[in-house]
């Protein structure tokens, strides 16, 4: 307890500190080889490097009338006069060919990559909406372009972490009310799982610091995995305890038999999530790979909280603590042959080949739910609720290109090829025209192309292949395809990258930790196949409340690999709890009653925790981005399906199934069966 102490006394400071670490730029997110990153580094030096343009759009069904085009100066006349420092001049209002809509472009400088910089965006674009009040009726107005996107995201983001840290504590918090049944012993855990929280985030402060990036959706996630793995290693360490005390007076025995009995799987459990999220370090995208880090020291801590203060406080404490049901020496608890786990087991162990084939058929049926799987989902439309950007870019599509608010930029660095780079990207498909005015910069010259398609849409993303091969054709490495549309295009081809990369080092090295607990082969390679299976269940049914349900636009890139992490490595806790029970009942009951022992045994206390873990991940639907709602649902279900089918029907059946063999190469495949 005193060195928690002291450890909340160096750090706790530090944890106010984490949200204003975070870096929530668009950029921020990006690969660090990519082309559009590249074109960012070389118009860093160009006048509009750090400039980014606020449009607002002003629009009227069948035409802008006399008085809304004076309004509209009025506005543009009202946004000069009261300008922030580093909000430059509006120019003049460009109007539509069909006369129905108005843009009003103001530039804002900012230095990118900086907390300012989004500060300065959103007060910027604040502002400017504050001087679209009383407008005449008819006429709309919003603020989008790259200015308003990147507000309207750092807004959100700002708002996740106090939202979800309180919304995640409260779900717990009630959650162990109910499980624990005592006015006073959810406290216990509840302020285990909270030191921990403090301290993950002030040393997720000390980590950005040092570098590593922590964006604001790793930031929410955080929370997220502290609470739900802390809690989750509470109540197995807590359920054995609870045993222990009913078959020893003293409590500080029950405390060290319990901490010998289950720390090991609380170990590998943590051991396992914290490898696997290690394996995000390996990402291209920076946004993935920084989660890498600041997830494994959240589910670290996590660890270490349960295994030393949660102990301790248990220890002080005692039994009483669990007034009005108080576990007393010889008195009737959770067991191998009363209960309804025990009837499960039962139930399971009469016909497990029956069982294990039903279970299989099912998940599989669940999988064909990734037939609709699709990546239509944009940082333009992955708000789920209305903001201006996305509203604004709606209107100027009506009646301009629909890339006008956000052209893509090329940047050609040998100006002796500028014109042959002007005429070939012409001529690409989707490019509805390139600005006359050509920016000149120390390291070369900047074009501004149109888009016929929306910027920030699945349908723009497919015209940037196009341009980049006509660029590169006429100006070779000196051509360079950059700008919001490009950027996006690269963030989902490594994303591709990703998938097929990390996902068979993740699943290598949670095979290799079960390995090592199990000290065995074949039930290592069952529990993987048991997991991916109920992966595939989990996506593939969560893909189709998406589309069918929520009506959501589709799913982020990024989504199948943070739900493949995530469930590999939380879905094999439940296993992991399980089997680490199986194998220490299997030496006086053999693998078939180690099984039904283990299952009756666990049920309860794997069944809590597993409703703890889908909860506190279902909080992520409190916040209005459709990603991490995404997250949040996809990981929630696939826990459940862990909890409730495959380790309390499809992982007993299969051991049962293969018998002593599972154990192989162990000593105990080759017991004797008497």
């Amino acid at each position: 307890v005193g060195v928690w102490v002291l450890v909340i006394v160096a750090i706790g400071p530090l944890a106010g500190k984490f949200e204003a670490a975070q870096e929530n730029d668009p950029a921020d997110y990006l690969p660090g080889k990519a082309e559009s990153v590249k074109a960012i580094e070389v118009l860093e030096n160009f006048p509009s490097g750090d400039v980014v343009k606020a449009v607002t759009v002003f629009h009227r069904e069948g035409g802008l009338e006399g008085s809304d085009r004076a309004t509209i100066d009025q506005a543009r006349a009202a946004i000069n006069s009261e300008r922030r420092e580093g909000v430059d001049e509006t120019g003049p209002p460009v109007v539509s060919e069909d006369e129905s809509s108005a843009l009003l472009i103001t530039p804002i400088t900012v230095e990118d990559g900086t907390n300012e910089a989004g500060r300065l965006l959103v007060d910027a674009t604040d502002d400017i909406k504050g001087e679209l009040q009383g407008l005449p009726a008819g006429l709309e107005a919003k603020v989008s372009g790259p200015a308003g996107f990147s507000a309207d995201a750092i807004d959100v983001f700002d708002s996740i972490n106090g939202t979800l840290l309180y919304a995640t504590a409260l779900l717990v918090l009630v959650l162990l009310i109910i499980i624990y049944r005592s006015p006073i012993f959810w406290l216990i855990p509840f302020f285990s799982v909270l030191l921990a929280e403090l301290t993950s985030r002030g040393m997720g402060y000390l980590l950005a610091d040092a570098g590593v990036t922590v964006t604001g959706q790793s930031g929410g996630i955080l929370p997220v995995l502290v609470f739900g793995a802390g809690t989750d290693y509470a109540l197995l360490l807590v359920s054995r305890y609870r045993e222990e005390l009913r078959r020893h007076e003293d409590k500080h025995e029950a405390v060290r038999v319990a901490m010998r009995k289950s720390s090991p799987a609380i170990v590998a459990s943590g051991a396992t999530v914290m490898a696997a999220l290690l394996t995000l370090t390996l990402a291209d995208v920076t946004g993935t790979s920084g989660l890498g880090p600041i997830g494994a020291l959240g589910v670290g801590l996590a660890m270490v909280s349960m295994l030393t203060i949660l102990p301790a406080l248990l220890a002080i404490t005692g039994r009483r603590a669990f007034w009005p049901f108080v576990p007393r020496v010889g008195s009737e608890g959770v067991d191998e042959t009363h209960g309804t786990w025990s009837r499960i087991a039962g139930w399971v162990g009469r016909g497990p080949r029956k069982v294990w084939i039903g279970t299989i058929a099912l998940l599989l049926v669940l999988c064909l739910g990734l037939t609709q799987l699709n990546s239509d989902l944009t940082s333009g439309n992955g708000f789920r609720n209305d903001v201006d950007s996305a509203e604004g870019q709606a209107l100027i599509e009506e009646s301009f290109p629909a890339g006008t608010d956000s052209p893509t930029n090329v940047v050609v660095t040998d100006r002796s090829k500028l014109d042959v780079v002007r005429e070939a990207v012409e001529k690409a498909p989707g490019v509805a025209g390139i600005s006359p005015r050509v920016e000149e910069g120390p390291t070369g010259a900047k074009l501004e192309v149109t888009l016929d398609q929306d910027p920030l849409s699945t349908a723009g993303f497919d015209l940037v292949p196009g341009i980049r091969e006509a660029a590169h054709r006429a100006g070779g490495e000196a051509a360079l395809v950059g700008g919001p549309t490009a950027e996006e295009f690269d963030l989902r081809e490594s994303a591709a990258r990703d998938n097929r990369v990390i996902v068979p080092i993740a699943l290598v090295v949670v095979l290799l930790i079960l390995m090592a607990l199990l000290r065995a082969v074949v039930a290592p390679l069952v529990l993987i196949g048991t997991v991916i299976l109920s992966y595939g269940a989990a996506l593939g049914i969560a893909t189709l409340f998406f589309e069918k349900v929520f009506d959501f636009p589709g799913i982020d890139p990024t989504l199948p690999l943070f739900a493949f992490i995530f469930l590999v490595a939380l879905g094999i806790d439940y296993n992991i709890f399980l089997m680490a029970r199986v194998r220490e009942e299997t030496p006086a009951n053999g693998t078939r009653g180690g099984m039904l022992r283990g299952l009756a045994v666990t049920g309860t206390v794997i069944t809590s925790a597993g409703i703890v873990l889908a909860g506190t991940f279902s909080a992520l639907a409190v916040l209005p981005l459709v990603t991490l709602t995404e997250i949040g649902f996809t990981i929630a279900l696939g826990v459940l399906i862990d909890t409730f089918i495959v380790r309390t029907l499809l992982v007993p059946a299969l051991v049962l199934e293969i018998g002593d063999r599972v154990w192989w190469p162990s000593s105990l495949a080759h017991r004797d069966p008497e």
